[in-house]
């Protein structure tokens, strides 16, 4: 008998080997018809592949990020399968899921328009209603190759040899005629794809940009449901409002310049002041948790990322400086990270067991060479700043520091208002893909199960991700979607028990011998810029009143209430309270409406009863209009507001 553990904790029992659909058909037909992928042992499976042993069996449907992404892969086939019907001499690229949908790319004689998005949508509309069936085979290299030779496939012959070359299986997917190189998984049919939206087309590359291999991209979404998507297309109207690459530069937090370049963000004051509030009270706060404050170069001679690896694993990503394949002469690189530059830090003097741990925090400004195409506003941009921090530490400390630096992770997601927002995934290594990596299999296992135990010991909820380790070690990735539902990682919290010795970074332990220590590589907020543009997205940019660029206006009615404006702001401003004053010669109500267009959290009225009494009206945003109140007790519940940090 083979025993599955099921996700409640009952065990179902089958008496021989079989395909999970066929399992979940035995548990019910309603869960069946809903089923998109299986979780085995927590790895996602195809609902093709055949249990033969005992595991952990859980059944994911549309509900679960992973039966989404099965979902929208499917429709990506029934897109390629649509757009060969229509334009049979296209050729086919690639066609993932996205986050909230997919696309497909397509080498056709001209690009797609709208027009044909209209036709191509429709065609895979009558595609779903057929429900074809998708089955899965495996071929050999040189099968493969001839088949899709015969279909006139070149780019598929190109990964095949891609594939191939990494000993991977060449699996193919076929529904109805169509047949993509694939590896899955996929739902068991394209039935329940009942909705269907074409969202866009662009241009795309295939490969490198530089190599100028034009291709034409369709995106789109799809759902089991006509309701579904319709509620989809509807947050997707509200995320164009909320959007922190039009409502920031609306707002003036920021700008970019074509002649600056891609990814290169100009903080206007508003965005700065922002920055300069979050960077002084995380300063702050780790300064209360023992952390030391460093500030390093922004470059360094290759020397130096060749000692840690970056120059092996990471040189692609990186802004060099002279030519990095002449020895005879310096050549320099940009930063894309702080932490060879910390551990000079340790390194400045001998170091024992009493220095340990030895916390080391500096806002750190990175350059990372990204593709154009990952480009989007402040969320992804080739020069950054990061609360950047180094823990070293004795083995026996790790499990301590690694729940304070999650601790401090979670107090600033709290504070900031995005903890309900993220997502934690365990990101680990590929034993498969070894060339990425430094260390050998059983470090990396020692790592991964120190960290594993760690997380269990903490209670948290994650989920793993295979290959999306750091090159030196596991991660904790802290994930979250901005309004579009795109995914990214905001703060990251490393393990490292690898690089210490590379540099050789010792400490005195307690019975007199040398030892490497082990290292904590972590960010407490993230990336300013990235923080910054979720939080104008998750206030519609009405940013909390403690970390608002400006926090209150004051509107005087005439002229002659100038004065008393100014006084008022004069001693708001030295209780550190960020307040303007629009002495305009204009009527009450734009000055109202122009403060209101400029998410101004709290503004102060004052006309003559105020002037008269020592006194302001205040309209807030969250509370509208408030009684006239004497001027210092609207200062002080403001000022309460700010020093609680309320959001």
């Amino acid at each position: 008998m083979i025993k599955l553990t099921l996700k409640d904790g009952s065990v179902k029992e089958i008496e021989q080997a079989m395909p999970a659909s066929e399992i979940i058909k035995g548990i019910g037909m309603g869960l069946y018809k809903a089923a998109c992928v299986v979780k085995i042992n927590g790895e996602i499976k195809d609902l093709r592949t055949v249990i033969d042993s005992d595991c952990e069996f859980e059944v994911l449907t549309f509900d679960s990020k992973h039966g989404k992404e099965t979902f929208w892969h499917t429709a990506s086939h029934l897109l390629a399968q649509a757009v060969k019907n229509l334009y049979p001499d296209a050729k086919l690229g690639r066609g993932p899921a996205t986050e909230n949908g997919f696309y497909y790319d397509f080498e056709v004689e001209k690009p797609f328009t709208p027009a044909d998005l209209e036709k191509i949508q429709a065609e895979m509309k009558k595609l779903a209603k057929e429900g074809f069936e998708l089955e899965r085979f495996v071929l050999s290299r040189d099968e493969a190759i001839k088949l899709m030779e015969e279909r006139n496939e070149k780019y598929k012959i190109e990964l095949i040899d891609k594939h191939d070359s990494k000993g991977e299986k060449l699996s193919f997917y076929k529904q109805g005629d169509f047949v993509d190189l694939c590896a899955g998984p996929h739902i068991m049919s394209v039935a329940p794809i009942k909705a269907v939206k074409l969202t866009q087309c662009t241009g795309a590359y295939w490969g490198k940009a530089e190599d100028g291999i034009q291709m034409s991209r369709i995106y789109g979404t799809a759902y089991p449901k006509a309701s579904m998507l319709e509620e989809h297309l509807k947050q997707m109207e509200e995320a164009k409002l909320r959007d922190h690459n039009k409502l920031g530069r609306e707002l003036e937090y920021f700008t970019t310049v074509d002649y600056i370049g891609q990814g290169l963000p100009i903080l206007l004051p508003k965005g700065a002041k922002v920055i300069q509030t979050l960077q002084r009270w995380i300063e702050d706060e780790e300064y209360k948790r023992g952390y030391q404050l460093t500030k390093t170069p922004f470059m360094a001679k290759r020397d130096l990322y060749k000692i840690s690896g970056h120059w092996d694993h990471y040189r692609d990503g990186m802004f060099i400086l002279g030519d990095p394949d002449d020895e005879t002469k310096e050549c320099f690189a940009l930063r894309p990270m702080t932490c060879p530059f910390q551990y000079q830090v340790f390194l400045n003097r001998k170091r024992s067991y009493r220095d340990l741990p030895m916390r080391l925090g500096e806002t750190s400004t990175l350059f990372r060479n990204e593709d154009s195409g990952e480009m989007h506003g402040l969320i992804r941009v080739r020069q950054f700043t990061i609360s950047e921090g180094h823990l070293i530490l004795r083995p026996e400390q790790l499990e301590e520091e690694f729940r304070g630096c999650l601790d401090l992770a979670n107090y600033c997601l709290e504070t900031l208002g995005l903890a309900e927002d993220v997502s934690y995934r365990f990101s680990q290594w590929d034993p498969n893909r070894t060339d990425k990596y430094e260390g050998t299999p059983e470090q990396w296992d020692e790592a991964q199960g120190t960290m594993k135990k760690i997380l269990d010991n903490i209670g948290l909820d994650y989920e793993i991700g295979i290959d999306e380790a750091a090159f030196y070690g596991p991660k904790l990735d802290i994930q979250i979607k901005n309004v579009f539902g795109k995914e990214d990682t905001l703060i990251t919290i490393q393990i490292d028990m690898l690089l210490s010795k590379k540099f050789g970074m010792e400490y005195v332990d307690k019975d007199g011998k040398m030892r490497n220590p082990y290292i904590i590589h972590r960010t407490s907020m993230g990336c300013y810029e990235r923080t910054l543009a979720l939080l104008i997205e998750k206030y519609a940019g009405v940013l909390p009143l403690w970390m608002a660029p400006e926090q209150v206006r004051i509107l005087p009615i005439k002229p002659e209430h100038n004065d008393y404006a100014y006084d008022l702001c004069d001693k708001m401003r030295a209780l550190g309270m960020r307040v303007e004053v629009d002495a305009e010669d204009d009527n009450i109500g734009p000055k109202i409406k122009q403060a209101r267009f400029d998410r101004v959290p709290y503004m102060f009225i004052i006309g003559d009863n105020e002037v008269k009494d020592g006194t302001v009206t205040v309209r807030s945003r969250k509370e509208g209009e408030l009684p006239a109140m004497p001027a210092a007790d609207a200062i002080a519940k403001l000022k309460e507001e700010i020093d609680t940090k309320a959001k």
